[in-house]
């Protein structure tokens, strides 16, 4: 079965990673930019981290077999540093127009303060202008209201529900999302989110449509191959290849193709690696025999 996991954090992951995940039927990933544990004291911070997710990481993918898409943002935690989250916003539009940028994301609350709203409402707008979908970060403190909140803002701006996939939902959030037209995001990480187990119970009582999984695989406990373990639970409680191809390959496909970045038809064809191939002079490879296929 192919995988496409349109939301994982592949620059916190080893090489290793990336073999198993391409062995567990991943072809296609959607990065985007994430708090990385600290406080980024300036702009270049950013910008180096926007570049590696266009360049390096992109590179690093397609040496295991992997096609990998980036969404760009100034995340909720970081919009709480006004002056930065300014600079942030003037450069914006610079990342959101490269190669391989399917999204704006992930944005949303954190703590729901007036300063993330600010932020989420003008990136919906940068949204908007270049007509892209939108993932969205829901909080992990009071969920359900700031996915009222947020659906509030997302109604305001006039970002059609299509174009947004609410991430992090669980089994309180997601009659709300129900409610409306977007992608209802779910994320398989273990304690702070949702098991595979809950996922299966999700999708036996809301059915497929407009479902997706995630791993949200970070520099936290979790697991890169969470979607492809839920994937298999689905198939043990008898949902066909079918199901499982919507839910796991053609929901992102669907969600994200809007953006021009990829044909659907043709992304989850295999391509050739060589990993001979040099980034800037730089090599996945630390002594290994380079593999081609």
């Amino acid at each position: 079965m192919r995988i496409f996991d349109p939301h994982i954090h592949c620059i916190s992951r080893t090489t290793d990673d990336y073999e198993k995940m391409r062995g567990a039927g991943v072809r296609a990933v959607i990065e985007p930019a994430f708090w990385v544990g600290q406080p980024r004291l300036n702009l270049g911070a950013f910008e180096h981290y926007f570049q590696w997710l266009l360049g390096f990481e992109r590179f690093r993918a397609s040496q295991f077999g992997i096609r990998h898409f980036s969404a760009i943002g100034l995340n909720a935690k970081e919009a709480n540093n006004e002056k930065l989250a300014d600079e942030v916003m003037e450069v914006l539009p610079i990342y959101l127009n490269k190669e391989g940028v399917v999204a704006v994301g992930e944005i949303g609350f954190d703590d729901q303060t007036k300063l993330e709203e600010k932020y989420l409402s003008l990136q919906l707008e940068l949204a908007l202008k270049y007509d892209l979908p939108v993932i969205i970060h829901s909080p992990h403190r009071d969920k359900k209201e700031g996915i009222r909140r947020t659906i509030d803002i997302i109604r305001d701006v006039g970002v059609p529900d299509d174009n947004i996939v609410m991430d992090h939902n669980n089994e309180e959030t997601l009659p709300l999302v129900k409610e409306t037209d977007m992608w209802a995001g779910h994320t398989i990480y273990p304690m702070t989110k949702m098991d595979a187990h809950r996922m299966v119970a999700l999708i036996e009582k809301y059915g497929t449509d407009k479902m997706i999984v995630n791993s949200s695989a970070d520099w936290g406990v979790s697991d890169p191959l969470s979607t492809r373990k839920t994937l298999d639970l689905l198939r043990e409680k008898g949902f066909d290849d079918d199901a499982l191809d919507k839910i796991f390959w053609r929901n992102p496909v669907e969600a994200f193709a809007k953006s021009g970045q990829f044909d659907p038809e043709t992304i989850g064809d295999d391509f050739k690696v060589d990993q001979s191939e040099l980034y800037l002079g730089n090599s996945v490879l630390r002594g290994q025999t380079p593999k081609t296929t």
